[in-house]
Parts: C-alpha cells; sequence; structure tokens
C-alpha cells in the first residue's frame, strides 16, 4: 500500500483510478462502484497487465475470509457493469484469473484528500450510530438470498430488493443491514418511506433521519446528497414503491455526490437509475405435487416457516402425514410468499392445517390476522394487494385485470390478444411496468418470452375482474385465442420433433383447462369449447392424459345438438378421440368400440380417408384388446385395401404392422415376421415425419416392440434382445408415456423373463411400475405388479411372489382377457404346480385354453399346451402321463405350424425329459435336436443352455 504522503492515480482511455480516495471515474465523473469491487480494480491495475489469478484476488480482497468463486464473480460482473462500454478492458483467463487491458499511466497529486485521511483514521471510542432495529422475526429459508446480498453490497454502492408484496423484501435487508453492520466502520441508518404521500417530502425524510443541518436551505436530493458528503453511511430506503420517481432521484444524487454511502432499497417496482443493481427476492422453496415422504416436504422452507409460524401460536402443534401434504398444498397455492404463508399459519393454529387448505378459495376473507406490530397493509392478504394495485394508472391496472384470465404462462401474443381494447405497443409497455413493478412475473430463457401472474396475485386480479363486469369478454378472448393457438397442432404433430412440439403446446394445459372451463359454462360459448377440445386432443394424447381427453370429449360431444349435417365432422373428430382414450384409459376399453365405429361411419359419410383410417386403425386395436382376432385381421385388412392405391410409404407401412400384430397374435409368425420386417425395412421414410397423428403412437418405437417379440418366437434371439435394447432408449428418449409402457411390456419384460435373465425382468419390471406410478396409466400398473409378483415366483419367493400374481389378477376383472395378460396367466398355472396346487393349476391352464382356442388367439396356445403336460406330470398316474405326452406333442405340432421355433424348443424339452425319465435317451434326442439343430443364435439363453447340456449327456445316433 503507498504511504500516506502518496496519492496514485492511475489513468488510461479517459478512466481513473484514484486509490486515495477510492474512487473510480469515467473522464473525471465519479462511477458508483462497491468496496470489494474496487479492491479488484486496484489489484489488477497494480498489476500493470499481468494476469491476477482467482487465488490470488480471493486472498488480497478477502484477506483471511474464507469465500466462495461465486462471491468473486458477483464483483467481478458489478467491475464489467461500472466500465460500461469498455468492459472489455477487463480480459478473463478461463479458468485461471482475470487481467485490466489498457495503457496505465502513474501519476502522484501532491497531498491526498481529507477523505484518505478518513479512509485510515483510528475508529472512534464511540460505536457507529445505527437506528436499525434490533429484534426482528426469524429469517427462514434466506440462508443463500442473505449471502448473496451480502456480496452484492459489498460490490455495487446501489442495490434494490424488488419483488411482490409480503415477499420479505424488508425483513431480508434489515437482517443482512445488521449482519453487515459490525464491520461496516460506517453509519447505518432505516428511512421508512411507508408513511410519506408527498413524494417531494422523501429528501426531509432522510435529513430527518440523518439529522442534517439543513436550515434554511431548500431541501432537496441534491442539498441533502450534499450534506452528506463524504460520511459512510449503510442507508436503508424501505418501500419505496410509492413514492419511486423521488426515491430514484435521490438514490442516483446520492451515487454521484456520496462516495462512502452505500444504499440499500426495498421497493415492488425498480428504481431504474444508473449504477443500480436489482435483486428479485425469490419466493420461498415449497414441495412439488410428487412429494409425499415427511422428510421431504419438510425439507422445504416454505414449509418449515408455516410449522415455525403455527408453534409460534400453539407450542402443542405437531405435523402428521395428512398436516404435511394439507401444508405442502397450502404453500404450494400461496406461492412460497412468506406474508401469505404467516397469515395462513396464523389461521392454521386455531382451524388446523386441512381446514385452512380446504379454504384457500377465499383467501382474501380467510387469511387476515397478521402480526399486531405489523404496517396496516401486512394486516390481511388483501390489504397487502391492494396496496400495489392501488399504485397503478387505471390502463395498467386494466391490463392486470385481463391477464387474471391466464391460468399459467402466457406470451406477448397472448396478452395482446386478451387485451385487445389497447394498441398492442401499449400493451407492451404496460406488461413491462407490471414486470417491473413485481405484479407479472418473466421467464426470458426460451426462445419466446413467457409471462405468469403468482396464483394470489391472479385471484386478486380475477376478483377485479369480475367486479368490473370484464370477465366474459376476457374470458372469450382468452378461449379463442387457444382455440386458434392449437389449430395446427394436430398437423405439427407430424412436421415436429416430438420434443420440441411438446415444447410450445405442452406448456400451456392449464390454460386450456381454464378455456374449456368457461366455454361450457351457462355464460360460455359451446362451439369455441368443441373447437378448442378438438384442438388440444393430441396434447392429452401426447401426455397420456386419457382421463382427462375422455371426460373433456364426451362433454364436448354433448353440446353438440341441432343439424346432424352441420355437426358431422366435429362428432366424427370427437368420437375419434373418445375411442382413442377409453381405448388405454382407465377400466373403460370395452366402451371404446362404439366410439370408433360411429367415426367409421360418419368417416365414411364425410368421405375423409384419414378419419377411416384412424377408426379402422382403433377398431383393430379395439379387437385384440377384447379377443376378437379374426374380427381384428378383417379391420386389418380393410385398412390395407384402403391404402392399397397409396402413394404414402407410411400408409403401407401402417397396413404391414396393424397385418403383422393380428398374425403375430393368432399364431401365424412366419406371416407376421414378413410384414414386420416389411415396416422395419422403410422406417427410415419417418426420418421426416416423426410421429404418426392417426394412430397415437411413435410408428418407429411401436414396430420395434413387435418386431423383437416375433423374433424370439421364430428363433432369433440374440437380434430380439438387441432390438428390445435398443427400443428401451428409443422409448425413454421420445418421452411418451403411453409408448413406454407397450415398450417394457409387449417387448423387454416378457422377452427377459423367456430368455430367463431374471435380473433384467426384474430391472424392467421395476422400470414400468415405476412409470405408471408417475403416469395415470391403471392397465399397464396392474400388469406390472402381476409380472413383478411373477418375477418373484421365479426368484424364490414362491409364497409372496404367487400370492402377488393371483391378487392382482384377480383385481383386474375382465381386463385379464387382454392379450398382455395372457402369459401371466400360463405361468400363474405354472406356479400353482410348483406349490402342489395341481387340481388349481390344471383349472386354471384349462380355462385360458379354451379362451384361446375360442378366440383363436393362437401365439401363446403351444406354451400353454406344454404346462398343461408338466401339470398332468405331476399327477404321476400312468393316464395322466399318457395325457401329458399329448399335450407335449400337440404343442410340437402347433408349433411348427406357426413358425415360433422357442415354443417347438420348449416343448421338445419337456417330452425329451419325459423320454428320459422313461429311459429312452435315444427317443430323446430325437424329440430335442431336430428343433436345437435349427437354431443359429441365442446360445446364451435359459432354455438353449438346457437343452446343450441334456444334449451334450444323451447318446449319439
Amino acid at each position: 500500500m503507498p504511504a500516506q504522503s502518496e496519492h496514485l492515480i492511475f489513468e488510461a482511455r479517459g478512466w481513473e483510478v484514484d486509490l486515495a480516495r477510492r474512487e473510480l471515474r469515467a473522464r473525471g465523473v465519479p462511477v458508483a462502484i462497491g468496496g470489494r469491487a474496487f479492491e479488484i480494480i486496484e489489484a489488477l491495475v497494480r498489476s500493470a497487465g499481468e494476469l491476477v489469478t482467482k487465488d490470488d484476488l480471493m486472498d488480497r480482497v478477502w484477506r483471511g475470509a474464507i469465500v466462495e468463486e461465486n462471491t468473486l464473480q458477483v464483483h467481478i460482473s458489478a467491475v464489467r457493469k461500472a466500465l460500461g462500454p469498455d468492459r472489455g478492458m477487463l480480459k478473463t483467463a478461463s479458468g485461471r484469473g482475470y487481467r485490466l487491458l489498457g495503457n496505465w499511466t502513474v501519476r502522484r497529486a501532491s497531498a491526498p484528500p481529507a477523505a484518505a485521511f478518513l479512509e485510515l483514521a483510528p475508529p472512534p471510542v464511540q460505536p457507529f450510530p445505527s437506528n436499525f432495529p434490533v429484534t426482528a422475526p426469524e429469517l427462514i429459508g434466506r440462508t443463500a438470498a442473505a449471502q448473496h446480498l451480502r456480496d452484492l453490497l459489498s460490490a455495487y454502492r446501489a442495490v434494490t430488493l424488488t419483488g411482490p408484496g409480503g415477499i420479505g423484501k424488508t425483513v431480508l435487508a434489515l437482517e443482512v443491514a445488521r449482519g453487515i453492520f459490525a464491520g461496516f466502520e460506517g453509519e447505518g441508518w432505516l428511512v421508512e418511506l411507508v408513511s410519506l404521500s408527498d413524494p417531494g417530502l422523501v429528501p426531509s425524510a432522510v435529513s430527518g433521519v440523518l439529522g442534517l443541518k439543513l436550515a434554511g436551505s431548500e431541501i432537496s436530493a441534491e442539498t441533502v446528497a450534499r450534506a452528506i458528503g463524504e460520511r459512510k453511511l449503510l442507508l436503508v430506503l424501505d418501500n419505496c414503491e410509492h413514492v419511486i420517481d423521488a426515491a430514484a432521484r435521490l438514490t442516483e444524487t446520492i451515487g454521484r455526490l456520496c462516495p462512502r454511502t452505500t444504499v440499500l432499497a426495498t421497493s415492488r417496482e425498480v428504481l431504474r437509475i444508473e449504477g443500480e443493481h436489482v435483486y428479485r427476492v425469490p419466493p420461498l422453496d415449497v414441495p412439488s405435487e410428487h412429494h409425499s415422504e415427511a422428510s421431504d416436504v419438510l425439507g422445504h422452507s416454505a414449509v418449515q416457516m408455516f410449522v415455525a409460524r403455527t408453534r409460534a401460536l400453539d407450542s402443542d402443534f405437531a405435523p402428521d402425514d395428512e398436516n404435511l401434504a394439507a401444508i405442502a398444498a397450502i404453500c404450494r397455492r400461496l406461492d412460497g410468499i412468506p406474508l401469505a404463508i404467516e397469515f395462513a399459519a396464523a389461521r392454521a393454529a386455531t382451524f388446523g392445517p386441512v381446514q385452512v387448505a380446504a379454504l384457500l378459495d377465499d383467501r382474501f376473507g380467510f387469511l387476515t390476522g397478521g402480526r399486531r406490530t405489523a404496517l396496516a397493509r401486512h394486516q390481511t392478504l388483501r390489504a397487502t394487494l391492494d396496496w400495489s394495485y392501488e399504485l397503478l394508472p387505471e390502463t395498467e391496472a386494466a391490463v392486470l385485470r385481463r391477464l387474471a384470465v391466464f391460468a399459467g404462462d402466457f406470451s406477448l401474443d397472448a396478452a395482446i390478444a386478451v387485451a385487445a381494447d389497447l394498441a398492442p405497443a401499449a400493451i407492451v409497455d404496460h406488461i413491462a411496468n407490471l414486470v417491473a413493478k413485481s405484479l407479472i412475473a418473466a421467464d426470458l430463457g426460451g426462445e419466446i418470452a413467457q409471462y405468469r401472474l403468482l396464483e394470489t396475485i391472479r385471484l386478486y386480479a380475477l376478483e377485479k375482474l369480475r367486479s368490473c363486469g370484464e370477465h366474459p369478454e376476457a374470458a372469450r378472448r382468452h378461449a379463442e385465442y387457444y382455440r386458434d393457438f392449437f389449430a395446427p397442432a394436430d398437423a405439427e404433430s407430424e412436421s415436429r420433433p416430438q420434443d420440441e412440439w411438446l415444447g410450445v403446446y405442452g406448456r400451456h394445459l392449464d390454460n386450456v383447462r381454464a378455456g374449456l372451463d368457461w366455454a361450457f359454462s351457462p355464460d360460455g360459448d359451446p362451439r369455441t369449447g368443441v373447437a378448442l377440445t378438438i384442438a388440444v386432443v393430441p396434447l392429452w394424447i401426447q401426455l397420456s392424459l386419457l382421463g382427462e381427453c375422455s371426460a373433456r370429449v364426451e362433454r364436448a360431444l354433448a353440446s353438440l345438438a341441432g343439424d346432424e349435417a352441420a355437426t358431422a365432422r366435429p362428432r366424427m373428430q370427437l368420437s375419434a378421440a373418445l375411442g382413442w382414450s377409453l381405448m388405454y384409459g382407465a377400466g373403460r376399453a370395452r366402451e371404446a368400440g362404439p366410439a370408433l365405429a360411429a367415426t367409421l361411419e360418419l368417416a365414411e359419410r364425410l368421405d375423409d380417408t384419414s378419419y377411416q383410417l384412424r377408426a379402422l386403425w382403433g377398431l383393430c386395436i379395439d379387437q385384440f384388446n377384447n379377443g376378437e382376432l379374426r374380427t381384428a385381421l378383417a379391420f386389418a385388412r380393410r385398412f390395407a385395401d384402403l391404402v392399397g392405391n397409396s402413394t404414402e410409404a407410411v400408409d403401407l407401412m401402417m397396413a404391414d404392422r396393424l397385418l403383422a400384430t393380428a398374425l403375430h397374435y393368432l399364431g401365424d409368425q412366419k406371416n407376421a415376421h414378413y410384414h414386420i420386417e416389411r415396416v422395419v425395412a422403410q422406417l427410415a421414410v419417418l426420418a421426416q415425419q416423426p410421429q404418426i397423428i392417426r394412430i397415437r403412437f411413435d410408428h418407429r418405437v411401436s414396430a420395434h416392440y413387435f418386431q423383437a417379440r416375433i423374433l424370439w418366437l421364430r428363433g432369433f434371439a440374440d437380434q430380439a434382445l438387441r432390438v428390445v435394447a435398443h427400443n428401451i432408449e428409443e422409448g425413454r428418449a421420445i418421452g411418451h408415456a403411453l409408448t413406454f409402457c407397450s415398450v417394457l411390456g409387449q417387448g423387454a419384460c416378457p422377452i427377459a423373463f423367456l430368455a430367463g435373465d431374471l435380473d433384467a425382468a426384474a430391472r424392467h419390471g421395476a422400470m414400468l411400475l415405476d412409470h405408471t406410478e408417475r403416469h395415470p396409466i391403471r392397465l399397464w400398473h396392474s400388469w406390472a405388479r402381476c409380472f413383478n409378483g411373477l418375477v418373484s415366483v421365479k426368484r424364490g419367493d414362491l409364497a409372496g411372489g404367487l400370492e402377488v400374481l393371483r391378487a392382482e389378477l384377480e383385481q383386474v376383472g375382465e381386463a385379464k382377457f387382454l392379450p398382455r395378460f395372457l402369459l401371466l396367466l400360463g405361468e400363474l398355472a405354472a406356479c400353482l404346480g410348483a406349490t402342489g396346487e395341481v387340481a388349481e393349476g390344471l383349472a386354471t391352464v384349462e380355462a385360458t385354453l379354451t379362451r384361446c382356442k375360442t378366440r383363436d388367439e393362437g401365439w401363446y396356445l403351444a406354451e400353454l399346451l406344454r404346462i398343461k403336460g408338466e401339470l398332468l406330470l405331476q399327477r404321476g398316474a400312468d393316464q395322466a402321463i399318457s395325457a401329458a405326452e399329448d399335450c407335449f406333442a400337440e404343442a410340437l405340432e402347433v408349433a411348427r405350424g406357426q413358425g415360433a421355433l422357442f415354443w417347438e424348443l420348449r416343448a421338445a424339452l419337456s417330452l425329451a425329459r419325459l423320454r428320459i425319465g422313461q429311459e429312452r435317451p435315444g427317443d430323446a434326442r430325437a424329440v430335442l435336436a431336430p428343433a436345437y439343430d435349427r437354431f443359429t443364435e441365442g446360445f446364451e439363453t435359459a432354455d438353449l443352455r438346457s437343452a446343450t447340456a441334456m444334449l451334450e449327456r444323451l447318446p449319439g445316433t
């Protein structure tokens, strides 16, 4: 450090770094900068352009203190902001440190000014004066915010805390001010501006608190700043929003004329002055809807504050699981705003959290009774918002009211459409002002900026909107905007990648729900509601919200009345959506057929090929689900005939996909293989068409899990397992919940199980169970529980696993007749035999065989016959053994006829074991070898390993 007689000033490109005055000047004008940030500049300018490492900077500026690197980043940002257009002079060496560029020269002034001697003077005997309150409510959940604010105050000389009413700006500001005051070595003063009704009184209020001697002078921003002069002050200006212009003028003047004064302002609106750094106080952390464990809920600061404030009023309060769920819901609905949470906690001490959660819809009447010592506008939630609302010009208030119809994010385009009475430019200006006043939150992270109102502010503004009589028109514009916004969604789902498509449309679901609620209300417009419902169907399907989709569609269908010809098209579109959502929804699959039949009839009447194909596809799948496999094949052939002359490769692929599926379930694996390979060979044409809106499934992914099933049964085990592994990754990548269920349930789980890889089967089963717990897809959830019970049996927990398997199959009711449950029924029969319940096992397998023969469901027939044979063998009687031989022989015949080499191998293994037990080893080899010799791969799978071992023990021919 220079000696006291030295006064060094570094100069370059119009900049001056005055070390004695600790002042940064641009062309002679002081630039506001915090003390720590100035020390960084001093260290860099003294290095003469050489690199100063990050560690060296932190050691020099924070001597003896442990600080994190992000603290240094805050101050580096402050230096760059101070340098303004010359910010490029501060050069970053990535990961290493910084250097200050420029040809800096040094000159010496004759003597340092008085300010420099003040800096080095010994501390006074008396402590520095301050009026900061000594006591304050416990600050919960603000540790990170307080540390960040401390860093800002050492980097900038004007910091504004902003945020909506009740967010805790004042409490945070005073907590930090009290914390840094001890080491500040200057005065600390709080100036409360809330009671001022005249902005002209702001300088007088500051002057009065500081005790400035301005008698006979005009009290203005300039006279106050000049009177402060070189005093070292931490000045907290609290509640500036209603006198914002005067507060801004005073703060900017102090920054220019008072180099040793730091101003910390709290305001619902930013000051918008030179050198200001704005910190938006975040809400407290709230639990998501998925947090259920008590430790998870209690780990969030909003909940911690709620519990602490409730206990302060009721020392016996102890939240249980029910209370914690209610508290989490309260904190979410109150947006984590501390003041609102305090009000809710005060009520919870009397009524309990569950009752408070139930009454939050009337939060403005219910959440009252703040602390008696609080400001009047903090005594009730309504008063807090009244304060902000009444400060708005009428046009801004009108825009805020109309934006309350949005139930989630909205864009500027959406806002302009709803607040349409004003010119678009005026609406944009008003929204910018409302963001600055903390009444609208802005998300500028994406390609298109999004805005939203916190829920409490939204409900307040919605109340104002209704009381002004403006709600019907605003709600109409809102619903019509989203009707038009979603109109291209169906077509775009074919041309846009799925994640991009969801990024555009997925965030607007809450607004869609609000629009539909209005459209079908007594004051709404059902025609708009019908059009909006039709437009949003792809989003519901994509998000697997099948129950919501069917309910909304049924409501829209019920509203259609009048001329049948005029309503034919929307009825067709809605019927198609209803059929699809019912087919995969919760427990109403059998109702899908009539809706799809109605779709087909209307599509044929309207000569709409696209919807005929949708209907035929859906009817084919519906017949699979209901066990009418011959009828399903007929629909598949009708689909193929309809696209027979099409030049669209995708249409032809879809026809092959349906035929492959139908033939696979019927048991014709040879022809199923032919059609699925035709599909796979043409998948490249989907490169520009990632999903097919007609079928609501990713075509590529669904083709692959059926390819894996068919390959497995045909005996190409290694190929099937490779397809499964790839299918899991592509299914996870597309993010479509229903499709991923089929990836796991149709392909990965059963194939891993049949391969004897129980570890993989357990992993896939657990993955499916977790997936269906996060997405409301009931039938796949039931299937996953059954499958996991089966895997438990095979891993040794015979009693526990069988109990789960039996109970879950009983629970699903008629759903057990879906093709996906067939393997589980067969394995249930085998498990019953393993526990000695042979009679029940035989009854189960007989019932399942009867079902398969009645429905022509041939794909699992050979395995059922084999399982029946194994159960008969357990009876031991000669007659039973003979019947078992017949079952094995029939299973072999069926498998060979189907081209299902895997089932043939299993049947051959069972019959060969019987022959070995009959001491007929030659016959055993004669049975097993022909099937085994046709395998070219898969020799590490369980059945082929068993076959290899058996053949090695048998004498050769």
